[in-house]
């Protein structure tokens, strides 16, 4: 693969990385004693009465569902990058092939080609 495509994808993964970290700070922090992609959700004080509680609540059950969302694609960029470092970003992990160009253009934290993804998925 091309050392500017290389480069350019690994930029666009940097931004992500930086995104998805921003809008997690909005409403969790990272989890210390765990992985640097693990967050936990702040629960939000509105106030003391019926009324507010339950929106505290309602708040606090979107703002988990958000974060597990954010957290799975924080961990999808951090693994690209990983392989980017260990050298084997663009190649599938499990046939050992190179990516087409155009997957991870298109989806630039596949770690799999698409024959491997439509196997494992069983679109074969």
């Amino acid at each position: 693969m091309k050392k500017a495509v290389l480069n350019e994808i690994k930029a666009i993964l940097l931004a992500e990385k930086e995104r998805l970290e921003k809008e997690l700070a909005q409403f969790a922090h990272r989890n210390p004693k765990t992985a640097e992609t693990d967050f936990n959700s702040d629960f939000p004080n509105v106030g003391d009465s019926e009324d507010e509680n339950a929106a505290e609540v309602a708040q606090f059950t979107d703002n988990l569902s958000l974060e597990n969302e954010l957290e799975h694609a924080l961990r999808d960029v951090e693994g690209a990058l990983k392989r980017f470092d260990d050298g084997s970003y663009g190649l599938c992990s499990y046939c050992k092939q190179e990516i087409d160009e155009k997957r991870l253009a298109a989806r630039p934290t596949s770690s799999s080609c698409i024959k491997c993804k439509k196997t494992l998925t069983q679109e074969v």
